[in-house]
């Protein structure tokens, strides 16, 4: 079967992190990712892009400091599905290439626009990083071990899961809403509301007693001893431990060989958890990592090594998809894929893909000029 994304073509303007990363779930899933990078100097040699997010892509390279390549890539869209929009708020409309001007040419594309701050708030016109968007979203205050600095998971939890992951959502279902009305339209995401939107359950959770404490003094932050990581006996080697409910804690204590000692009944004094904890640290750091894998193996203990890329990398791993399509399935994932890059050489495959998508040809329709694409008549000016 062909992959669900098959026959979709996507335009993903160059940017960082989280709009590629939007590229990547289309492409892997099927569809044409055309990525558009800049013109490159005839004096320049070309480099591959530092971007790691452009498997199953291809490369064309455009002056959008010129009228020639924005009346290329304006033409291009006409024969495009999706737009993916990485830049800040009004650089796409100082470009002339606003949402009601690319409407007007492709009533059908749909325009997946991404930003760090909302572009209607305080912060629109300001730049930023994943800390910041996490930061102003009410998450980053939740992150972190009591009595310590607000501490963010690297940038996973607003360039990655709050913003590319949720643009590509944003763009399927405006993909599947084009099949009902006929017509395109604009997928408006920041990443602020991104991540605010994953912490659903730990922004009601403070009303709960699960999340009802200040930072780090709470079930799943690293407050209980129950839902933690422990250092191994081998220096730098970790566990992690995850017995929320009481018939896996159970399991836990007797593992331990702590049976008998009343910790059941404790598990929920708060009063308790630093003692526990103390006592949990001391005992795993009397067997290696390995050992307490062999010990908890099987069981429903919830207690897992915490396996490091290099280990995962060597032994195998077989990276799969965001998720498994039976009937439709996206494209594989190879092991040299999984774990390493070249970059993307800007320009590689390009011309292959506005063949296959326009009809045009390179000396009849367009040409290559100072680094980039554009179209025969433009290029004879």
């Amino acid at each position: 079967m062909a992959p669900p994304l098959e026959g979709i073509r996507v335009v993903e303007l160059a940017g960082l992190a989280p709009v590629p990363f939007a590229g990547l779930l289309l492409s892997d899933y099927g569809a044409s990712v055309l990525r558009v990078d800049r013109a490159i100097p005839p004096s320049k040699p070309p480099t591959p892009t530092l971007d790691v997010l452009t498997r199953h892509k291809s490369s064309i390279t455009l002056d959008l400091k010129s009228p020639a390549g924005i009346a290329f890539l304006k033409s291009l869209l006409k024969h495009a599905d999706v737009l993916l929009d990485p830049y800040r708020p009004g650089v796409l409309e100082k470009l002339g290439m606003g949402p009601d001007e690319l409407l007007k040419i492709n009533p059908r594309l749909v325009i997946g626009r991404l930003t760090g701050f909302r572009r209607d708030g305080k912060y629109s016109q300001m730049a930023g990083h994943d800390i910041n968007y996490v930061a102003v979203s009410g998450v980053l205050s939740q992150l972190g071990r009591k009595e310590g600095n607000p501490y963010p998971p690297a940038n996973l939890l607003a360039d990655f899961a709050g913003g590319g992951l949720a643009c590509a959502f944003g763009v399927l279902a405006a993909l599947i809403a084009r099949e009902k009305t006929g017509k395109g339209q604009v997928v408006e995401q920041n990443m602020v509301d991104g991540a605010a939107y994953l912490a659903t359950f730990q922004r009601l959770g403070t009303k709960l007693p699960m999340w009802d404490q200040p930072r780090g003094e709470n079930w799943f932050d690293g407050g209980c001893p129950w839902y933690e990581t422990y250092e191994c006996k081998d220096k730098g080697r970790y566990v992690a431990v995850g017995a929320v409910e009481p018939q896996f804690f159970k399991i836990l204590v007797e593992k331990l060989g702590l049976k008998g000692r009343g910790l059941e009944g404790e598990r929920y004094d708060r009063s308790k958890w630093d003692g526990m904890k103390a006592l949990f640290t001391e005992i795993f750091k009397t067997k290696t990592r390995d050992e307490w894998e062999a010990v908890f193996d099987g069981t429903d203990a919830c207690v897992t090594p915490v396996l490091e890329q290099g280990e995962l990398e060597q032994g195998g791993y077989e990276q799969r998809l965001l998720v498994d399509l039976r009937g439709t399935p996206g494209k594989v994932i190879s092991p040299h894929e999984a774990w390493k890059t070249r970059g993307l050489m800007p320009g590689t495959g390009g011309q292959a893909i506005i063949e296959e998508w326009t009809g045009w040809r390179k000396g009849r329709d367009f040409d290559f000029v100072e680094g980039g694409f554009v179209s025969v008549s433009k290029a004879k000016l």
